[in-house]
């Protein structure tokens, strides 16, 4: 029975042993192996592994996975012009280096996230503070962004971290400042408007004499070109009418008093006060023979 005890015990220690010699790194991990306080060994790849039993080796897990650091309250940053805007951020990030991300924070993500957090507040404020409202919140919204990822990226690779992504989820006037900015902006959009709608004016104005002249100088060589076949029609007529009148002198002067005695006895109420024996009432009196 001795015997029996005594190799159950051995093989439970054995047991023991046999485990805390092997370990398993998870794809979502990484692994530090320790010796005597000393990392020896850094393991990304998942899968089973060996070591020497404690107090030989110990084994550290480190997040492999990408964190997001989310400030649940937005931050207040001072502009050029000494407004306040205020900034709601969130990063992505994840450990590059594991032996140096242990070796500067001890292998805490919370004290990682404190260090990029101080980052990110910091590189906010030096682009803000450069800009004016307007370009922080609209304008040059990117170019912030894009600056402040450069920064937070610097200073996170000094303790093994890489930063996956920066946002600047809402960038918004602080509420004491946010009706004097719109009315500015009303004011601004306004003048805008005003500048715009003048120009347009004078520009109408413009084309509006411009048609104008067009509209004169082409009445114009209407009315000249029109005067000139007028004219030419009418000498043309007076050539007609002298050619067919000169072959019959007589008739021509009859014709004549005819159209004068009908243009001058239209109606029945026309009264012509006149000496009898004028030549107007020559054929009245005796009509020629041809």
């Amino acid at each position: 029975m001795n015997k029996l005890f005594a190799a159950i015990a051995g093989f439970i220690v054995l047991l023991m042993l046999g485990s805390s010699m092997v370990f398993v790194v998870d794809q979502r991990q990484h692994a530090l192996v320790f010796g005597l306080g000393e990392i020896k060994r850094v393991i990304s790849e998942p899968g089973l592994n060996f070591k020497l039993p404690q107090p030989f080796q110990n084994v550290v897990f480190i997040e492999k996975r990408t964190l997001t650091i989310d400030n649940p309250e937005a931050d207040r940053f001072i502009t050029r012009e000494k407004q306040n805007v205020v900034v709601d951020t969130y990063v992505k990030w994840r450990v590059a280096d594991p032996r140096m991300f242990f070796t500067s924070v001890a292998g805490r993500a919370a004290s990682a996230e404190d260090r990029i957090s101080r980052a990110l507040r910091d590189g906010l404020n030096n682009e803000i503070a450069t800009r004016t409202v307007n370009e922080v919140v609209s304008g040059a919204r990117e170019q912030v962004m894009d600056g402040v990822s450069r920064r937070v990226a610097e200073d996170a690779k000094q303790i093994g971290v890489e930063i996956v992504d920066v946002r600047l989820r809402r960038v918004d006037f602080a509420e004491e400042i946010r009706d004097s900015v719109f009315r500015r902006m009303e004011s601004e959009r306004k003048a805008i408007a005003s500048e715009r709608r003048s120009t347009g004016a004078a520009e109408a104005e413009k084309i509006r004499a411009n048609a104008d002249r067009q509209r004169e100088v082409i009445l114009a060589q209407a009315y000249r070109r029109a005067q000139s076949l007028r004219g030419d029609g009418d000498a043309k007529a007076n050539a007609n009418y002298a050619a067919a009148f000169g072959q019959n002198p007589e008739f021509a002067s009859f014709y004549r008093s005819l159209q004068a005695y009908r243009e001058s006895f239209n109606k029945s109420s026309d009264l012509i006060v006149t000496d009898p024996q004028a030549d107007f009432f020559k054929y009245f009196k005796a009509p020629s023979r041809r």
